[in-house]
């Protein structure tokens, strides 16, 4: 079973199968908004911004479906043509090849394997 744990300021997901325990992935928390104090209207605090990201330069490949990243197939500095597969995302029970979208080199990724990812999340990132 797959589980969700958070302690101190981070989540940990996990995976416990008879008695032995795998690390599929870990991130920092995101704390929820406090609730809004009749004395301090919302509209009167500046709204967060948002913290830059790596795929923020334009070279992250986005996630084309939903799922669970299940395996990474190369590594940060591996040298990398368009069309070989990167990594797989299960969907729906499905295996799906994500490719390389351009030469390059891989410089991220962005999404290890156990990581849920949307579409449009961003997987690796290749320079």
């Amino acid at each position: 079973m797959k589980y969700k744990v958070k302690l101190n300021g981070k989540i940990y997901e996990v995976e416990v199968e008879k008695g032995n325990a795998e690390l599929l992935a870990e991130y920092d928390a995101i704390a929820a908004p406090a609730a809004a104090s009749p004395a301090a209207p919302v509209a009167a605090s500046p709204a967060p911004q948002a913290a830059p990201t790596p795929a923020a330069s334009g070279n992250a490949t986005p996630s084309p479906l939903p799922g669970v990243v299940v395996a990474v197939k190369k590594s940060v500095g591996d040298k990398v043509k368009a069309g070989e597969v990167v990594m797989l995302v299960e969907a729906m029970k499905m295996e799906n090849e994500i490719t390389a979208t351009k030469d390059g080199t891989l410089v991220a990724v962005l999404a290890p394997k156990g990581t849920q990812v949307q579409i449009g999340t961003p997987l690796f990132e290749i320079a």
